[in-house]
């Protein structure tokens, strides 16, 4: 194998720090709270980027998510089955003891199985057996070539050995372990209220320009609104779609936006075949229709993804027909957004033999994504001008989650329908496949987020053979042919990619990120 060496640089990220450090406070209005300081509890976007302040990876990403050194400074294969890492020297954590490999260790032995993880990092972190080589070297082997290795470290944060590794997730949320190498300190988590961090003086790389952060969660979007406009918040995230045009005339208002990575989806219980929250007609027993192919294309084609884009999300998002919108690897040229067909929708129900229609709720959160509560309700109305009588329930995500992953019998999935989003954390196409698309395997780490759990050995031959493939071009095809043939059984329903926006007060801007995370570090003084 010709070497790959991945030298350091000038971090992206110093575009994002700022310039020396001041005394200056900075006030963020989140639309979604993390459900845990635990870096490892949950592979959720708010809570992996609020991590990103308090601890480090391996390796980071910068706002388009290309990888740039972290804690390693350069990461190549010394062999098809090894991957070498060299670590950054000279780092210490927020309580003074110092990084090393031990830390790298144990926090991918951590990462993938925190007790009631709603969805684990598994799916970055199993298959890889990570070697001390001495206090500055690790190797990660694979079983199979593995040239996707610096995608999925990135996804990992490392926590110390002395006071991470063997924590609990509460000792986290009280902050006795919530000690990184991050550029910030932990000061205190107040859910439904207030986290707050501190500027670490001692950060091995460019200090923040910020000497104290407050992270307040406003789940309204015209509270979060109010907030800015009254100068209660620096910066909010979420801007409510329907005040986007407004905000642009005001000059007292900086808005950023950019499009994401996010695809917002519904799953389908592909597995049981009586499923809990599909009826027939009257509310009586029905051998699950959602498992056959007509009737998940039926739903699809009653969709108006248009009238989504266009009415519920105000023109602010992109509809999807695949897990990635154009421009990230991996991606098939040839799946296009399913068009809005009623009729035809109503002639497959007749031809899978449910005609005459049935009862379904879909399940969704209410404060996690744009505009989440509506997009459920609208599909909710779609589905039943076809003969879908469907009902919506919506929830906090803090219960949500739990319930989607683990709420049934045996701690399987609760739901049979559900609205979900997903943003691909490694920046390409298997991030999504390996966790929406494979098979559910705990111990293999795929299938973490596979809450309709789908099954289809030919898809989980493509995904497989895609990440053991070195050859760039080859596994780019073999990525986009999974893709095509989970989306053409219709695996999971896209419906459109989110567009973030975010607006902070005058004389102040963010830089958007595709992976939608809001970080002190990307809000800048113009």
């Amino acid at each position: 194998m010709s070497k790959f060496k991945q030298t350091l640089g000038i971090l992206a990220a110093t575009a994002l720090l700022g310039g020396p450090a001041m005394a200056e406070e900075l006030t963020i209005g989140l639309a979604s709270e993390p459900t845990s300081m635990d870096p490892h509890f949950h592979n959720l976007g708010p809570n992996n980027a609020m991590s990103r302040h308090i601890f480090d990876r391996l390796i980071l990403q910068d706002e388009r998510q290309q990888l740039i050194p972290g804690l390693a400074t350069e990461w190549y294969p010394i062999d098809d089955l090894t991957w070498e890492f060299k670590l950054r020297q000279g780092v210490t954590y927020h309580d003074g003891s110092p990084f090393n490999a031990d830390d790298i260790v144990c926090s991918f032995n951590r990462a993938p199985d925190v007790p009631n993880s709603p969805s684990s990092f598994g799916i970055y972190t199993k298959g890889k057996t990570v070697v001390r080589i001495d206090d500055f070297t690790i190797h990660i082997k694979t079983p199979r070539p593995y040239p996707l290795m610096a995608n999925d470290v990135s996804t990992i944060v490392i926590v110390s050995s002395d006071s991470g590794c063997d924590a609990t997730t509460a000792a986290f949320n009280d902050g006795s372990a919530a000690i990184g190498t991050g550029p910030f300190k932990f000061v205190s988590y107040s859910p439904g209220d207030s986290i707050v961090v501190e500027r670490n003086d001692d950060y091995w790389g460019e200090a923040p320009i910020w000497s104290k952060v407050t992270f307040k969660p406003l789940k309204s979007g015209p509270t979060r609104l109010a907030a800015l406009l009254a100068g209660d918040v620096d910066i909010i995230e979420g801007v409510p779609t329907t005040d986007i045009t407004m905000l642009a005339k005001n000059a007292e208002v900086s808005l950023s936006q950019g499009v994401s990575n996010r695809v917002i989806y519904l799953h389908l219980d592909h597995d049981r075949a009586d499923s809990p929250f599909v009826k027939a007609n009257g509310g009586g027993a029905i051998d699950n229709p959602l498992r056959k192919l007509e009737v998940r294309q039926a739903i699809s084609m009653a969709i108006n993804r248009d009238a989504i884009v266009d009415q519920v999300m105000e023109g602010v998002a992109i509809k999807a027909g695949q897990l990635l919108p154009d421009g990230f690897f991996g991606v098939s040229d040839k799946l296009a957004p399913v068009g809005y067909d009623p009729e035809g929708a109503k002639a497959l129900l007749a031809q899978a033999g449910v005609g005459d229609g049935f009862e379904l709720t879909i399940h969704g959160p209410n404060d996690r994504y744009i505009n989440d509560a509506k997009i459920a309700e609208a599909i909710g109305q779609m589905l039943t001008r076809i003969g879908i009588k469907t009902q919506v329930e919506t929830m906090p995500r803090s219960i949500y989650f739990k319930r989607a992953s683990r709420g049934g019998p045996d701690d399987t999935p609760e739901f049979s329908f559900i609205l979900v989003g997903w943003g691909a954390g490694s920046g390409e196409a298997s991030s999504p496949l390996k966790s929406l698309i494979h098979t559910y395997d705990r111990e293999a780490g795929f299938g973490a987020s596979n809450r309709g759990r789908y099954s289809v050995a030919a898809v989980d031959a493509l995904i497989e053979e895609a990440l053991a493939t070195v050859d760039d071009e080859e596994r780019a095809a073999l990525l986009a042919q999974a893709t095509e043939m989970a989306i053409n059984d219709v695996a999971i329903i896209p419906l459109h990619y989110q567009v973030n926006t975010w607006a902070a007060k005058k004389g102040l801007k963010y830089i958007a990120r595709t992976d939608e995370y809001t970080l002190a570090i990307g809000v800048i003084k113009e």
